[in-house]
């Protein structure tokens, strides 16, 4: 299967087709995903669970300091079992492209997903000077 299927082409906050008919409930992720790691596949299979969602749907946002570009995050977070549709909201109104969907369960990660960037860019560091945390 080629999960880039998944991903719904812009311009939001109304794809190009139009938005399929999502199976109801509907839950809404947003995040940067850069990087996705364990922590994100297991969050959206949590969401799922908790939300009893028929459908999770997870909106990439623009980071201020991405090492990924957009599309390409789309493309990993599209590979997770858990996520049927992916989005990626470059700019656009989150707030209004959410709201037009009408979803029973929305999470945000950016502040999640900064912290985890955060810690990524600190293990490197530490590697790269040979060095072990605490130090």
């Amino acid at each position: 299967m080629d999960t880039r299927s998944k991903i719904l082409d812009g311009p939001f906050p109304v794809p190009s087709g139009g938005w399929p008919e999502f199976a109801r409930p509907l839950a809404v992720v947003t995040g940067y995903f850069d990087v996705l790691r364990g922590e994100h596949a297991r969050e959206f299979e949590r969401v799922r669970e908790t939300a009893g969602a028929a459908t999770v749907l997870a909106i990439v946002l623009s980071s201020p300091a991405e090492l990924l570009p957009p599309r390409a995050r789309a493309e990993l977070v599209a590979a997770l079992r858990a996520v049927d549709y992916v989005a990626v909201a470059d700019g656009a109104d989150v707030e209004g492209l959410v709201a037009s969907i009408h979803p029973a369960h929305v999470v945000r990660l950016e502040e999640a997903d900064q912290g985890r960037l955060r810690e990524l860019r600190e293990h490197v560091r530490l590697r790269t000077h040979g060095l072990k945390p605490g130090r």
